[in-house]
């Protein structure tokens, strides 16, 4: 921009906004990781099978890819705000019905209803984000959204942790009598209700009036954003990226020639990669996998707390570094460490033997297992956790934004169900060792992703990003 006095002199109001979407992301870190502390409970309150307890936790998944695909599709139609308020709403009705199910079919529908939210949040949060921050800080800002992620997670772990703490278990009477599973999925309707009384306090997107034909509106809000110098100027960059002739629909994302934009199709590996290395199996299944290498549930959800500690840790730090030295090399530096990490991991399951059916990790081998878990776990959240969401919201010129987000959300929600899904089948049947190294695997091949395909986005304006 041309004149970044105004953009800094109203930072003030632009964090603000800022935090009001990233309570999206705590939602999707929330919801996501509630079910963690839960698995006792419904194996036990609806006599589910591995199999079964593996497809009643990834209902959540299927869910999110829907409401990732319509999320992005709809808020080219409706808005980014109006979207994000009706995920609030789905937040807090799938809470309570959770909590409230008395079957697993219930429980299921449910949390496939939960997963719109998140998918919805997932890629709506961070596209806001882009939209109504400079280019100079939207990396440190749009990184918050992974930081507000992990702090979601970890409040359910706690959350978890104390209730399963006050009830004796999961599975013992808390409350009214109701069993403490059932109140850590409804305590997740308290911060939903907040994201949606927040978000009756922020703009829509400039970028979304502009694309609708109310331009006084957008530029009003780009005043308020970016000061009365810059705010006309920047409204005609808007204006030169978005098409005339029609408004933005899937058929931006194809190129002349037929088939989708080389952009769509990095956008789509950067999603997937970020799954296959296997994060969602730590916390998705973190409480369950630290049982089976010989810790007590109570220790095993600390450790998922930690997990969640150190993981917000390492975010502050991408945040730190990620307008500084770029998207592109963090992503390298996380795909090397994971690739490290993973393999540690996998050849500490491979020392391990059955006894009574459990997995059984030699004293010393158990703790490395722990440092290298909680070092691929840094890996991550310094890299893939947060840089690949701030890609997807900044990467895509803005004509093509709203439905390239939804290609490349639902394709990472996919991916996200085929891991976590997949896990209970592959760690009893095949073993930790072969599953710990196929993620070992996806983590080598997504450096060599990166350096061929990914371009840097640092300091890049939205309205010149090419498809």
């Amino acid at each position: 921009m041309a004149d970044n006095t105004g953009e800094r002199g109203n930072l003030t109001f632009i964090c603000l906004i800022v935090a009001v979407a990233t309570i999206g992301g705590f939602m999707f870190g929330y919801d996501s990781g509630a079910i963690n502390g839960t698995q006792e409970g419904l194996r036990q309150t609806f006599g589910l099978t591995e199999g079964q307890l593996g497809l009643t936790v990834s209902a959540l998944l299927p869910g999110c890819a829907l409401g990732a695909f319509l999320a992005g599709r709809f808020a080219d139609i409706f808005g980014r705000r109006k979207v994000m308020m009706v995920a609030a709403l789905l937040f807090i009705v799938s809470a309570l019905a959770s909590g409230a199910a008395h079957s697993a079919l219930i429980l299921a529908l449910a949390r496939f209803f939960a997963g719109a939210a998140v998918g919805a949040a997932s890629v709506l949060s961070p596209a806001y984000i882009s939209e109504v921050t400079p280019a100079h800080i939207r990396g440190r800002l749009s990184s918050a959204q992974q930081v507000m992620i992990i702090s979601g997670l970890t409040g359910a772990f706690v959350a978890n942790y104390y209730l399963a703490q006050a009830a004796g278990s999961s599975l013992g009477a808390f409350w009214g009598g109701h069993a403490a599973w059932r109140w850590m999925f409804w305590v997740q309707a308290l911060p939903a209700l907040l994201f949606l009384l927040a978000l009756l306090a922020i703009p829509e997107s400039p970028r979304f009036l502009v694309a609708k034909g109310r331009d006084d509106e957008a530029e009003q809000v780009l005043t308020r954003l970016l000061g009365a110098g810059v705010a006309r100027a920047k409204l005609a960059e808007i204006k030169t990226t978005l098409a005339t002739d029609h408004a933005p629909s899937l058929a931006d994302i194809r190129k002349p020639g037929g088939g989708w934009r080389p952009i769509v199709w990095v956008g789509i590996g950067l999603a997937v990669f970020q799954q296959l290395v296997g994060i969602n199996i730590v916390f998705y299944y973190g409480a369950v996998l630290w049982q089976a290498v010989g810790f007590s549930e109570a220790d095993a959800l600390k450790i998922n707390i930690l997990s969640g500690a150190v993981s917000i840790l390492a975010c502050i730090v991408s945040i730190l570094l990620i307008d500084r030295i770029g998207r592109k090399p963090l992503l390298l530096i996380g795909s090397a460490g994971m690739a490290v990490t993973l393999g540690t991991l996998s050849w500490c399951f491979a020392q391990g033997s059955f006894e009574g059916g459990h997995l059984i990790l030699p004293a010393g081998v158990g703790t490395t297992a722990l440092y290298a878990a909680n070092a691929y776990v840094v890996f991550f959240n310094l890299s893939w956790g947060p840089v690949m969401w701030v890609m997807l919201g900044e990467m895509f010129p803005n004509q093509m934004r709203g439905s390239a987000l939804a290609i490349a959300g639902a394709a990472q929600w996919l991916a996200n169900f085929a891991v976590s899904s997949s896990f209970p089948w592959l760690s009893q049947n095949v073993g930790l060792p072969v599953t710990y190294a196929a993620y070992t695997i996806f983590a080598l091949l997504s450096f060599f992703f990166v350096r061929s395909f990914v371009r840097e986005t640092k300091g890049v304006e939205l309205e010149a990003m090419q498809g």
